[in-house]
């Protein structure tokens, strides 16, 4: 009986090179991010010297420095890196459970939860204050998710993605519309719901970072999880169940991580576009479809464009600033057309 030995995997290779390639990626977004968080402390109507930055950091002296980089700096920059990184894998993990390209963190409700939670914070119980909103809208995001997944689950075909995304667009409708109705009657709701629902992270103390920070790291560790699952589901329920795959516990996984996150993220900067279905499509296009190198880059990737947008929004039009989420949606169309255009966007 003749045996023939396995070939080993020499460098150079194809799998090497894809390999390599991969890391090269990440550590080309990791390099971007890092100099969107400087640019974050560095610029703004007031400029500051990159030492002058690091020495009110590690150093504070009570100077203007100081205060602008520890006090109005740093709180945004580190909700830029949390939301950023939320809505990004967010996207990662709608697109794969739907199977749909242009699905993003609102498709499944998530977002109009999120609103409605706050809306109902400041009409019905008289909250005041960003913090008090934030915990009011994960809690409505939370429980828009949960009555997706449930209504979607007691059809015929279970949760599937046509299932879930059709159940999630029909409660972003009902949601929109009592958010809209009660704007429409309560003059004082709306003047301070609009000032949330523009999304942005201007006027938001590093106490808000504080109070996502736990469903934040939840969800990354939900979306770390299920990254395996994922990339079977891609080649169809049935071929992941052959796989080995639990399909439903999968499903569940990612839609309790991207939930988690999305609300998170709405909660603490109100809706921000385009971050969420850009960025995967970008993550994609750079390393393929293998998800755990798909979240990977796209957990830099997204909060790298959403602080690059916050700096833009701040130089634009100084003394005043333009809402990041404004810039993000001027900035993600293009890139979005872009990425279509060359015929590199792929599904999940």
């Amino acid at each position: 009986m003749t045996t023939v030995a396995a070939r080993p995997i020499r460098a150079g290779t194809p799998t090497t090179r894809g390999l390599g390639r991969r890391a090269a990626v990440t550590l080309g977004a990791a390099a971007v991010l890092a100099l969107a968080v400087l640019a974050s402390f560095a610029l703004g109507s007031r400029p500051l010297a990159p030492g002058a930055v690091w020495h009110a950091l590690v150093a504070p002296d009570g100077g203007d420095a100081t205060t602008i980089v520890r006090e109005l700096r740093l709180p945004r920059t580190a909700l830029g890196l949390l939301v950023g990184l939320a809505l990004a894998v967010a996207g990662v993990l709608f697109q794969a459970l739907t199977r749909n390209p242009l699905a993003e963190p609102r498709i499944l409700g998530i977002s109009a939860g999120a609103s409605f939670g706050v809306v109902l914070a400041i009409a019905v119980f008289g909250v005041g204050t960003l913090a008090g909103y934030v915990w009011f809208g994960i809690a409505g995001a939370l429980l828009a998710g949960l009555a997706v997944f449930a209504v979607a689950n007691r059809a015929r075909d279970g949760a599937s993605p046509v299932t879930l995304a059709l159940t999630g667009a029909a409660l972003d409708a009902s949601l929109g519309a009592l958010v809209y109705a009660l704007l429409s009657i309560d003059a004082r709701t709306f003047e301070e719901y609009r000032f949330w629902v523009v999304g942005g992270l201007t006027g938001r103390g590093v106490g808000v970072a504080g109070q996502v920070l736990p469903f934040v790291l939840a969800g990354l560790l939900l979306a770390v999880l299920v990254a395996r699952g994922l990339d079977a589901l891609a080649l169809g329920d049935d071929v992941a169940r052959g796989l080995g795959h639990r399909v439903g516990l999968v499903r569940l996984g990612g839609g309790a991580a991207g939930v988690l996150l999305t609300g998170a993220a709405v909660a603490a900067a109100g809706p921000i576009a385009f971050v969420g279905l850009a960025v995967p499509h970008l993550a994609r296009a750079l390393v393929g479809a293998d998800h755990r190198w798909t979240l990977a880059v796209a957990a830099l990737l997204g909060p790298a464009l959403l602080l690059g947008a916050d700096v833009a929004g701040r130089l634009v039009a100084p003394p005043g600033e333009v809402p990041a989420g404004v810039v993000t949606a001027l900035v993600g169309a293009p890139l979005l057309a872009f990425l279509v255009r060359r015929a590199r966007v792929v599904t999940a």
